[in-house]
């Protein structure tokens, strides 16, 4: 084995350890300052880690105490040339230990995964790019670009206390980047014997998430009474969450489903798109939900005694919008609710979408077939949001790129924010060696 395979060895290695024990580190992030823990102990653990092979960090905490952050930067060969940002988030949503079949915060290690709350969202991304980090400084790799790497805090929140701060107050930390990579993106998903595709990122919904609110007449619950606040939200929430949006397919969700017809034979019928989409199987519940805009209640609250009828009922909906559909959004969410219902933005971040093309799209599409000759890289939209919304406002091009080869029967989607969250250790070793080849042509 020669000195390059031995480094490269322990990198695959560092990062399935990494992994563990930042899951260990409990981040749960519940959106309340109150009962959110912090990021503090895992970013001061990755500043650690990149201490120790010599690279000077900036550690800073975003707008509230504990909400921790680490920046580092590895010169390039052609400093000139536009920075790449290697960007990923220390928090977790919270977990239920109860409901799991090992502790979500035991970073236990058998039957070939890495198992903890963060195994896919994302402390296996902050691992291997980690490792990564480390065996270039170890080994003195210089990349053709300079390379920032950010871990950063307050993702699963929105990033008001991560990367939305950072970009308002921090933006030097940022300078000269024109590109970057983060998560959900670079996973396999198995179409036909032995073809992978891998969906690279390349386009985001815009996240909206609304209150609504009726007003009433309050009251004693024994009366007969017709201007009752719960029951006016509860009907307009009722048809909000009953309703389906027009079909609309953004450029990056045609030229998905291009690729995938070109893979699987499909034929992705605009007249029956559903039903078409349904054939992809595990990942048809990711696919289906770019192709419209949604709005699902996810929180009620009214009143405060059961004989008592209140004079105010609120509901929280949580908003996923396609590119350039906010305006016809909002028209229709107004038609639907009518004038009774009060309406407000708690959290408005805009979609993100980019071109499937370039060198940094080739440089990945290499990295991974050099890795997996049966592979194929597409590009697709994703559902939900990452911290690639701040980061596109400073004119940075994002893509979803963390890369897993995945077991063909594993639902990756269901892992997200679900029970029994884990990652393969054979796919963290897979993606630190795509991650080595890409970031040295990138």
């Amino acid at each position: 084995m020669t000195t390059d395979d031995t480094s490269l060895s322990l990198a695959q290695d560092e990062a399935v350890t990494f992994t563990s024990e930042l899951i260990r580190i409990d981040t749960s992030n519940t959106g309340d300052l109150e009962t959110t823990v912090g990021e503090r102990a895992a970013a001061e653990y990755v500043a650690e880690k990149l201490h120790e092979v010599g690279y000077e960090t900036t550690y800073l905490e975003s707008g509230a105490p504990g909400r921790g952050n680490v920046f580092a930067r590895l010169p390039g060969a052609d400093s000139s040339r536009g920075a790449l940002l290697i960007h990923g988030h220390l928090d977790v949503v919270p977990a239920d230990p109860t409901e799991w079949s090992v502790h979500p915060f035991s970073g236990a290690v058998h039957d070939g995964y890495v198992w903890g709350r963060g195994a896919v969202d994302m402390k296996d991304m902050v691992a291997m790019t980690l490792a990564t980090a480390r065996r270039f400084k170890r080994d003195g790799i210089v990349p053709p670009r300079d390379l920032i790497f950010a871990f950063v805090a307050d993702e699963e929140a929105g990033g008001k206390y991560g990367s939305q701060w950072l970009v308002e107050n921090r933006p030097d930390l940022l300078e000269g980047a024109t590109e970057a990579i983060g998560e959900v993106g670079g996973f396999s998903v198995t179409v036909a014997d032995d073809v992978r595709a891998y969906f690279i990122e390349t386009a985001e919904k815009g996240i909206a998430w609304m209150k609504l609110r009726a007003r009433g007449r309050a009251g004693h619950g024994s009366m007969i009474h017709d201007d009752n606040a719960v029951t006016k939200l509860t009907e307009a929430v009722a048809k909000l969450g009953n309703h389906r949006f027009p079909l609309v397919l953004s450029d990056s969700v045609r030229d998905f489903l291009s690729s995938m017809t070109e893979l699987t034979g499909i034929d992705f019928d605009e007249k029956d798109l559903d039903g078409s989409v349904a054939k992809l199987g595990s990942i048809a519940r990711i696919v289906g939900a770019t192709l419209r805009d949604t709005a699902n209640p996810t929180m009620l609250s009214a009143g405060y005694k059961a004989n008592v009828i209140p004079s105010v009922a609120e509901a929280v909906v949580d908003c996923r919008v396609l590119p350039g559909r906010q305006e016809a959004f909002e028209r229709e969410l107004d038609e639907l609710l009518g004038p009774e219902i009060e309406r407000e933005w708690v959290t408005h971040l805009p979609p993100v979408e980019t071109t499937f093309d370039g060198a940094l799209v080739d440089a990945m599409a290499a990295a991974v077939l050099a890795e997996d000759p049966a592979a194929k890289t597409v590009p697709y939209m994703l559902s939900g949001g990452t911290d690639a919304k701040a980061f596109h406002t400073l004119g940075i091009r994002c893509f979803g790129f963390a890369p897993l080869r995945l077991p063909p029967d594993l639902d990756f989607g269901a892992l997200f924010h679900g029970v029994d969250e884990r990652v393969p250790v054979d796919a963290l070793r897979f993606g630190t060696r795509v991650l080595d080849r890409f970031l040295r042509t990138c």
